[in-house]
């Protein structure tokens, strides 16, 4: 199994978790899965209205903290390569790993007041080295869950944006307007 390193820069709205099935399992809590996809706030409510089905795995005992999300973006995991199962698209990020290191990718979340809106149909709207984990859709509002290696760019309705990472964090990236210089 391949394994690569991924960093996360943000997290879609919607979140869930899994817990053991065996009652009597004394480390089923600890064991436990938590998934991560796109969504919005649709009257009042959270939607998931996939235009492309897929989320992230995080597993309690390979260094998520469920209790303070916001506390893993910047962090760097270990994971398998994203597949494909039963139609969704899946990435498990597998270990948090401890070293300040330099990722491949970055798990990037875009929001159509971020960016504009993104032509989904449109192959143009990303590079060909971003790979669509998920994308949701409802009236105006868009959300999409996005790998992206650093530098690439995507297209929204407010302009180009590309991926950089920080100078001296590495592990850090956020999407700039413009050109790439």
């Amino acid at each position: 199994m391949t394994m690569m390193l991924v960093a996360a820069t943000g997290f879609g709205g919607v979140w869930c978790r899994r817990f053991g099935k065996n009652p009597n399992d004394s480390s089923r809590f600890a064991n436990a899965a938590y998934y991560n996809t796109t969504g919005m706030k649709v009257d009042g409510g959270i939607r998931t209205p996939a235009k492309m089905i897929g989320h992230v795995r995080f597993s309690g005992v390979g260094g998520f903290n469920p209790n303070n999300p916001s506390r893993m973006i910047n962090r760097v995991f270990e994971c398998p390569e994203p597949c494909v199962r039963q139609g969704q698209n899946k990435a498990l990020f597998k270990r948090l790993v401890t070293a300040l290191v330099q990722p491949e990718y970055f798990l990037v979340v875009v929001k159509h007041d971020e960016v504009g809106h993104l032509e989904f149909g449109d192959t143009r709207w990303k590079s060909g080295a971003t790979l669509v984990l998920s994308f949701s859709e409802c009236r105006e509002q868009q959300e999409a869950m996005l790998l992206m290696a650093q530098y690439p760019g995507m297209r929204g309705g407010l302009g180009t944006f590309f991926l950089e990472p920080r100078p001296q964090e590495p592990w850090a990236a956020a999407l700039r307007p413009g050109d790439r210089a």
